[in-house]
């Protein structure tokens, strides 16, 4: 029997793969400075946690690889998994030891994202089901609240906690800085930097679409343009 039933499941890719699934205009760094972030957070709550990258996942699509990651944390003798991602900076030690306490009285904890899914979720073995867990939306502005319809169903007490930001595109970076919430100096230095290059990719382009459409203007023997003369 394991002196804590509760474990942390950090479903989380390399930087490298990071860069890859999500085309930021930021640099590595930011994804490096998540990933060890969130370590920290599981490492300050004493809870054990278990980090599965993508060389661990096994699965064909995101719903099988993080449903097989669940399965895997329960298979080590734990009756309660709090999951959480890489890309929600504003994510504390205090959401997931809140989050522990309210599994003493609730079945499953939520922490709903702005993209309409969610950054934490904390689930007890038995209502693990990997059937309906394989055909939730996964990925999609559905997904909480198709989640949250399944459990509700069964009768299950949901708590829900603050929602929060993953950082999926620029939009959400701009979102995260512009929020009150307290947030590491080191990771708003990055989102600062990936701001500064998104805005200098936009002007770049807007300039270069500029002149091609001054030089298309001023080719007067073009005869595709006769009928703007």
């Amino acid at each position: 029997m394991k002196k804590n039933k509760i474990a942390i499941l950090i479903f989380a890719n390399s930087a490298e793969k990071e860069m890859v699934s999500k085309p930021l205009p930021s640099p590595s760094s930011l994804f490096e400075a998540l990933n060890l972030q969130t370590i920290n957070i599981a490492k300050k709550t004493g809870l054990p946690y278990f980090h599965l990258s993508e060389n661990q996942q096994i699965g064909v699509n995101f719903g099988e690889r993080f449903t097989n990651a669940i399965q895997s944390v329960y298979n080590k003798g734990y009756d309660t998994v709090i999951t959480i991602g890489n890309d929600t900076p504003h994510l504390t030690a205090k959401h997931i030891l809140k989050t522990a306490e309210k599994l003493k009285h609730h079945h499953v904890v939520l922490g709903p994202s702005t993209d309409g899914g969610f950054y934490l979720m904390g689930l007890k073995k038995d209502l693990f089901n990997p059937d309906v867990f394989l055909k939730l939306p996964w990925q999609t502005t559905n997904l909480n609240r198709n989640i949250s319809k399944v459990l509700a169903s069964e009768n299950t007490q949901i708590h829900y906690l603050e929602v929060l930001t993953d950082i999926d595109n620029a939009s959400d970076i701009e979102r995260v800085l512009n929020s009150f919430k307290s947030i590491s100096a080191a990771i708003k230095s990055i989102l600062l930097q990936s701001i500064s290059i998104s805005t200098k990719i936009i002007a770049y382009h807007i300039t270069a679409f500029h002149n091609f459409v001054l030089k298309r203007q001023h080719n007067k023997g073009s005869p595709a343009l006769l009928h703007l003369q």
